[in-house]
């Protein structure tokens, strides 16, 4: 059993139509032996030079098709998604007016009365009692004007509102979907192009292809169908242009929407949503686009989008259309039956004029009238049950076609190569398709690589990181430089090290945007189980790690020894230990905050000034002791606590180290400016009073004391740094139940 990619013959005289060719005779002309098994790109090649030959376009379909020995022409999976009275509103405050307030509620809801209403709120219908049905393919399309419902619609089909708020019933083949289950045998393309600007096309493919494909496939394998993408897309001569943003040159508009299909295609999914897949491109590209999804429906999946205005071109390619206004069914049906429906209607369409054109500007027209397009709605429900006994109507039945229950027509489309990752055609098991194509282990290993190589394209992020930890050490470095051991010593030390670790923290800011930048990536591939949340988070920490310890040991060799700390080797490795682990809990914080944080400068307003209350709990401007009894809980969740108490016991841990001799006690007070001799006299009175000798000499304050005089006692320096490692990782695991209580990707 051998299998060629073909075009589907079609009887439309709107569609390419390339001859079926023999495989020997094909295999031939290419220079290919029969007796040799062919390649890949083999076949492509002989499909793209006979279609070039036929048609002048030489990017191959996508169809797949198998050849039996007695079965020459492809044939359609059975695969039927129908639904029915699908309704959604939802609440919307109403504006609050002088007339209203007067003439009370009746006044304000009796253009619309709905159930549900309140003085304060009105319930707005988005879909109203919509019911139609799509078939392997075809490509349907949900037009209207803005407003209209038709992202509505195409979310209530894929799964992407709360099923308390959707009413109605959405089947394919007869049975109720799965939400699991419709992850694994469909796509979603939004409306947005969300992909890292710095990859190029061929490797944005080649990374869906490695998290949707399974382990099992090769890589050589995997390259492949990333090549017959590439040539199916059409984007050969873009395939090492990087995708582009505002501040990168990349690929046009039109390209980056096909690779955005792509990357959702790549697993060949029974099921292909798109939300407005022609918004803001030109006619060409818009056709191309279409044009594309034209070739997927081809190879026997079932493409629905909503569209704007498509051109004439456009037209042809469509199979079924719904015409959407205010929530309400205004057509339903092939597009050559549009002329005849709004010619019943008493509304021929022009022979000069756009079919969507004219039935858009007549639903708008309609609209704006007192009576708005209740004759329209209800003319289309008389005109579908008048020809419902059409054979060839729309409405023909899911059972009167095929029959088949949606566990065999997985298992048929499955053993015609769709749904790539790890499907079986066991159509005994309970599971066809796996949730998930890869284990964690591949699916960390690949974001981790995809992350590395976007950083590694955009080195200035990293660059200003560095700098400002330069920066920031070399003036540390010289502000404090050699700082003896004298009371102003002491002094200064204890600012150095609380300045130093809340540096740490502020410069760790820099990770708020990177997710804010990723996080509707982040969506789009997780909403169908591209990999999971957890290695994402899991990804996410360890590619933060080598960041973070470069970091941590060039602001600890900058200032260790510039200062004068005390400790020598050992004190230094404790020092860069600590400073690692305040970056750790930092970076894990802010990571934490970006995943609640809708938006950048909302998200650094609230960094610096949580990071600014913990430096003020942290012990430093006022000890432990000193902290009213309604503010400490703050002193024990402050992030900046513990490793500046980690630091202050790594200076001040040796007992015999002095810091305070003899006269060195009245420094910081009034008769520091008094003579020496003055001093020792009042030393003497001091001796006599307290019965023990003091000279200039003598060691009053040792290292303890300060960390006594400082409220350092209850931790040791290890337990602080034990903490503050875990303080990361509690951020990191706060981290992963925001992305999965706050991505869900659907309408309430």
């Amino acid at each position: 059993m051998s299998k060629v990619v073909a075009q589907s013959l079609s009887p439309s005289p709107t569609r390419d139509s390339v001859p079926f060719f023999d495989r020997r005779e094909a295999m031939e002309m290419a220079g290919v032996g029969v007796a040799a098994s062919p390649t890949l790109g083999h076949l492509l090649k002989v499909v793209g030079d006979m279609r070039k030959e036929v048609t002048g376009d030489e990017t191959p379909v996508h169809q797949v098709v198998e050849m039996r020995e007695n079965e020459m022409e492809p044939r359609s999976l059975p695969f039927v998604l129908s639904f029915s009275n699908l309704t959604y509103s939802v609440k919307v405050r109403r504006k609050m007016t002088w007339p209203s307030l007067f003439q009370g509620r009746n006044a304000a809801t009796a253009a619309d009365p709905v159930a549900g209403e309140t003085f304060f709120s009105r319930t707005k219908v988005l879909l109203n009692n919509i019911s139609g049905e799509a078939r392997d393919g075809e490509i349907m399309a949900v037009m209207g004007a803005s407003g209209s419902g038709k992202s509505t619609l195409i979310d209530a089909l894929a799964n992407r509102m709360a099923k308390e708020s959707l009413q109605g019933t959405v089947t394919l083949n007869g049975e109720q979907l799965e939400s699991s289950l419709l992850k694994v045998i469909s796509a979603y393309v939004m409306q947005d192009d969300l992909l890292f600007p710095m990859l190029t096309v061929e490797e944005t493919l080649m990374f869906a292809a490695e998290f949707r494909l399974p382990r099992t496939l090769s890589k050589s394998k995997k390259k492949m169908r990333v090549q017959a993408l590439i040539d199916q897309l059409g984007l050969r001569n873009a395939a090492k242009t990087v995708i582009g943003d505002e501040g990168h040159r990349g690929v046009s508009g039109g390209e980056r929407r096909r690779v955005s299909i792509g990357t959702d295609i790549i697993h060949d999914p029974i099921l292909l949503f798109l939300d407005e897949p022609t918004s803001g491109l030109d006619s060409t590209s818009a056709y191309m686009v279409v044009k594309v999804l034209q070739r997927i429906a081809q190879s026997g999946s079932m493409v629905i989008m909503s569209i704007h205005q498509p051109s004439y071109r456009i037209l042809g390619l469509l199979d079924k259309m719904i015409f959407l206004s205010r929530g309400h069914t205004v057509y339903s049906g092939s597009p050559s039956n549009l002329p005849l429906f709004f010619s019943d209607f008493g509304h021929p369409i022009p022979d000069n004029e756009n079919r969507t054109e004219f039935a858009l500007d007549l639903i708008r027209e309609l609209e704006g009238s007192p009576g708005g397009t209740k004759s329209l709605v209800e003319f289309n429900k008389t005109w579908q049950t008048k020809n419902s006994g059409n054979p060839n109507s729309e409405t023909t039945t899911f059972m009167s076609t095929n029959g088949l229950s949606l566990k065999e027509a997985i298992s048929a489309s499955i053993s015609r190569g769709k749904l790539v990752p790890g499907a079986t055609n066991d159509a005994t098991s309970t599971s066809l398709v796996p949730t998930f194509a890869n284990p964690s282990w591949i699916e960390m290993a690949v974001l981790s690589n995809r992350s590395f190589r976007n950083s590694r394209r955009m080195p200035e992020i990293f660059g200003v990181r560095l700098g400002a930890v330069l920066v920031t050490g070399f003036i540390l470095a010289t502000m404090f430089w050699h700082l003896d051991n004298s009371p102003k010593g002491v002094q200064e030390r204890l600012g150095f090290f609380a300045f130093a670790m809340s540096t740490t923290f502020y410069t760790c800011a820099d990770a708020l945007p990177v997710f804010l930048q990723e996080r509707y990536i982040f969506m789009r591939e997780t909403a169908y189980n591209a990999y999971r949340r957890s290695s994402y988070v899991l990804s996410h920490s360890l590619v933060a790690l080598p960041s973070l310890l470069f970091l941590s040991l060039t602001f600890s060799a900058i200032t260790f020894w510039a200062v004068g700390l005390d400790g020598g080797s050992s004190g230094f490795f404790f020092y860069f230990l600590i400073i690692f682990a305040s970056f750790w809990a930092g970076s894990s914080f802010v990571t934490f905050l970006s995943g609640v944080v809708p938006h950048v400068m909302l998200g650094y307003t609230i960094v610096v000034a949580i990071l600014a209350y913990f430096l003020l709990f942290s012990g430093f401007f006022i000890t432990r002791d000193r902290i009213p009894p309604y503010w400490i809980w703050f002193h024990y969740l402050s992030l900046v606590k513990y490793p500046y108490e980690a630091v202050l016991q790594n200076e001040f841990q040796d007992p015999t180290k002095c810091f305070v001799r003899g006269v060195q006690i009245f420094d910081n007070t009034p008769l520091a400016a008094v003579p020496l001799a003055l001093k020792e006299k009042l030393l003497n009175g001091f001796s006599s009073s307290l019965g023990m000798k003091i000279t200039s000499t003598t060691c009053v304050t040792t290292g303890t004391d300060i960390l006594h005089q400082e409220g350092v006692t209850d931790l040791s320096k290890w337990d602080c740094l034990w903490i503050t490692i875990a303080w990361g990782f509690f951020f990191r695991i706060l981290f992963y139940f925001s992305l999965l209580l706050g991505s869900k990707n659907k309408r309430r």
